[in-house]
């Protein structure tokens, strides 16, 4: 996309455009996409047109900012902006998944830690203390259950952890199960904010990215509801649409959603008083941006002592359990 927006800037025209991009690439299937594309835009057909064709590969949101361009005359300066929405957009998911990588692999050490010590370490002492024929204390006798547990049951462990696995994607493919399932992660504490944040930051700046380009409020929003990865948040914008027909606006019906926060519904009712709706849109998208930054590094603060605290409370629960029974 910025490739191509740099050489319509530059002058070429699109089939050339194309081209070059063929010559470009190195990836293979890249290379054979955009030799469909060129050859549909060379026999007559649009951009739009041709990259529809590709059935699955494009967005709609993609296709419809590509058809935009091309109404208008201005296709260079659509793909400038599509570039610049595609690259802020995985900023956002970099960062959330950047902030997840040191507390996943703190509760994977701290889970190997724990296996470790249970199935090599614990049936060292167990076997001492039986020789031993001297009643053991509870904690202790716990302790080694479970060590036999974990050697003689690992892979059912693994075995249900996998099914659990299965049987959250089987809820997550069901529209009605993943709508209850969406519904209750937006109520959890600290999650439910982040998440209605970044829901919140894609949907202002897909928006936004829309009405710049021409497209109507109304087209724009069915296009969003799709980007939307909450199916709560996408059934409640259902209704703000359905009252935008009947001319209710869009800041009043968002904020009877009672999913968006206040604060964004607030600068659209502002954009729409205006009459500066899409540039508010950007505002909005920058400002929960920023927002889902700070939360994120707010829960990273909080996760990481309770990971390191849960961690050391359950080795020191083994190793004590073990001490009282040698003493």
């Amino acid at each position: 996309t910025q490739e191509i927006a740099t050489l319509l800037k530059a002058g070429l025209p699109l089939d050339r455009a194309l081209e070059v991009i063929i010559h470009l690439s190195e990836n293979d299937a890249t290379q054979e996409l955009v030799k469909q594309i060129r050859e549909d835009v060379r026999g007559g057909a649009t951009l739009h047109a041709a990259m529809e064709a590709r059935n699955g590969v494009f967005s709609r949101l993609y296709l419809n900012m590509i058809r935009a361009g091309e109404a208008s005359g201005a296709l260079a300066m659509v793909m400038a902006r599509l570039t610049e929405f595609m690259e802020r957009s995985k900023e956002l998911k970099e960062t959330v998944k950047s902030a997840m990588i040191y507390p996943v692999i703190l509760v994977m050490v701290a889970v190997l830690s724990v296996v470790v010590l249970l199935m090599f370490v614990v049936p060292q002492f167990s076997q001492m203390f039986a020789e031993s024929g001297k009643a053991l204390p509870l904690p202790t006798q716990i302790v080694i259950a479970a060590g036999d547990f974990f050697r003689k049951y690992w892979w059912a462990l693994l075995l249900g952890g996998y099914l659990a696995y299965w049987l959250m994607g089987r809820q997550m493919a069901n529209p009605a199960s993943r709508y209850r399932w969406d519904e209750r992660f937006l109520g959890l504490p600290l999650i439910g904010d982040l998440l209605a944040r970044i829901e919140v930051a894609r949907f202002s700046r897909t928006l936004g990215t829309l009405l710049a380009n021409g497209v109507s409020l109304l087209s724009a929003l069915s296009i969003v509801r799709e980007t939307l990865t909450s199916s709560f948040m996408a059934e409640r914008l259902d209704g703000v649409v359905a009252q935008l027909r009947e001319g209710k606006g869009l800041g009043r019906p968002l904020l009877e959603t009672g999913v968006f926060p206040g604060l964004a519904v607030h600068m659209v009712m502002v954009g729409e008083e205006t009459g500066r709706l899409q540039e508010m849109q950007f505002q909005v998208a920058d400002v929960f941006d920023r927002e889902v930054q700070r939360t994120v590094k707010r829960m990273l603060a909080l996760m990481e002592p309770v990971l390191i605290l849960g961690l050391g409370l359950v080795i020191g629960s083994i190793i004590m359990s073990i001490l009282v029974a040698i003493l």
